[in-house]
Parts: structure tokens; sequence; C-alpha cells
């Protein structure tokens, strides 16, 4: 099917969210699923007593792995995900920051409270993005939930993820407005959410509020999300964390300054999917 790369573009700028069906043919779907099976077989040390659930329901989680790139450049080097920043964006090229895995099965586990991915991660700008891809089939009501347009409005601070306040920041010194209550006021909120299937992408920006439903006795939800920047992306050192395989940034840029850091892989998305000057113009 033919991809609307225009109308892609142009929703990705109002909305801050697109939905690409069948983006990955099989092929790419099995590299894809590799590089997130690496991640299981290769946790982080911090992460890795977090898979010992002993019959518990398991949410498990784990990222910005030192040596990501171990199981993750031969894909990321053949995908058509990178080609599809470059195409929402209209620029190339495009960077690799860092991979997120998550494996929730075994039972009840809560919903991902509404958060923003911008507030968490020292950089901003109109170029970058979240490739969020599942290894299995999810309706739209077990789907990740967005509120379009969200990324036009104000950054807000962190959420701890604490099961008794979604809104509790991770840290309250940063000059951020605390986390409204979203799911508690979701009807005034337009929110939207799609059936996915394996081979289906997600595109949304650092900025988009987001959360995920919760899972069930009896599903299982393998997903993977990749995070890319572009050219117009600067240095916002906002982030109440620093992520431990990011480049020393605050010793090499000062706020406002153009992203580039020789730690982040560079890739060429003209090479697995040509950029036609028409849509660069865009």
């Amino acid at each position: 099917m033919a991809i609307d790369w225009a109308e892609k573009r142009a929703a990705y700028k109002r909305d801050g969210v697109v939905h690409i069906p069948g983006l990955l043919d099989r092929n790419q779907l099995a590299e894809t699923l590799k590089a997130w099976e690496w991640s299981l077989a290769n946790p982080t040390p911090a992460n890795a007593p977090l898979l010992k659930r002993d019959g518990a329901p398991l949410f498990y989680n784990d990222s910005f792995h030192p040596r990501v790139l171990d199981g993750y450049r031969d894909m990321l080097d053949g995908s058509p995900i990178p080609a599809a920043c470059a195409q929402l964006w209209g620029t190339d090229p495009v960077w690799f920051i860092y991979e997120q895995v998550f494996l929730k099965e075994g039972g009840d586990t809560r919903r991902t409270p509404w958060h923003q991915d911008g507030s968490y991660i020292p950089m901003d700008g109109e170029d970058n993005a979240v490739a969020w891809i599942t290894f299995d089939p999810l309706r739209r009501e077990d789907s990740l939930e967005f509120i379009p347009g969200s990324h036009h409005g104000p950054m807000f601070n962190t959420s701890a993820f604490d099961p008794k306040d979604d809104t509790r920041p991770i840290d309250d010194r940063l000059p951020l407005p605390r986390l409204p209550d979203f799911e508690a006021e979701r009807d005034r909120h337009e929110i939207v959410s799609w059936a996915v299937e394996p081979g289906d992408v997600i595109f949304f920006h650092f900025r988009t509020m987001h959360g995920g439903a919760p899972t069930r006795p009896g599903q299982r939800r393998r997903t993977l999300t990749l995070r890319f920047f572009g050219e117009r992306t600067h240095y916002d050192p906002k982030a109440a964390k620093s992520l431990p395989n990011f480049p020393d940034m605050a010793t090499k840029l000062k706020p406002g300054e153009t992203m580039r850091a020789p730690g982040f892989l560079r890739l060429h998305p003209k090479e697995t999917m040509p950029l036609p000057e028409a849509a660069m113009a865009g």
C-alpha cells in the first residue's frame, strides 16, 4: 500500500502523532523483533532482576543499554523507520538516540500513566520522533492513547509513575508545571488510539501526551520504542535525569544549541527510502 507522505507529514505537524499501517514488511519486522529479543537476553544490570517474576504478573521495561548498537545497528541500517522520520519532518538526516523495550504478561498490569517523553529527555525541537512498534496485535482499547495537538501546548513535569498519584513528578524542583490528572478528566480531551497489527508503526513527537492501556489475564504485550532526532533539534537540559548512554552534553553544549554529538548514530534514510525533492520541500 502506497503511503501518502504529504498527508502523514501534515498530520504529524498538526497532531504530533500518526499511525502508519504495514510500514515493516515480514523480514523487517523479524529483524526488529530480533533486536527486541537481544534486549531481553541482555538486560541492563539494574533491570535484570525484574525478569524474575516468580509467577507474578510481569511489567518489564528496560532502556539505554550501553551496547545497544550491538543488537540494533544492523536492524536500524536496513529499517524504513529512519526514512519515515525524515519524511514526517521533511528533512534529512536522522540520528538514533536510544531504545526502550516493554513486556507485559501473566495477569493484570496497570495502565501506563499519561506523560510526555520530552520531559525526560534533554533535547527539544521540531524534528524528533518516537517510533512505537508492537509484536502482538492489539485492539484499539488495548493500544497506546494520545491527545492530538498536545505537542503544541506546554511541557509538563515528569511522572514518577506512582500508583498512588500519577501526577507526582520525579523531581518537583524542575521549572515545569505539574501534570494534570488527564485520566480523571478524559471527557475534557480528544483522545485517539488505533488497533495495531505487527508491522504497523506509530510515530509521535516527544511532547505529545500519551498513556498506555492496562493488560488483562491472558494478554501478552511485547513492544519496542525507538527514539530519533533531526536537524531542527536543540539541547534543552530540563530533564529530571540524565540518560546513562547520552554523550556528556552538559559540558559540550549550551541550552538552545543545535544537537550534534558523535555518541549518536547518524542514519542515512535515503538509502532505504528515497526522499523525493517535492516531499523534502514540504
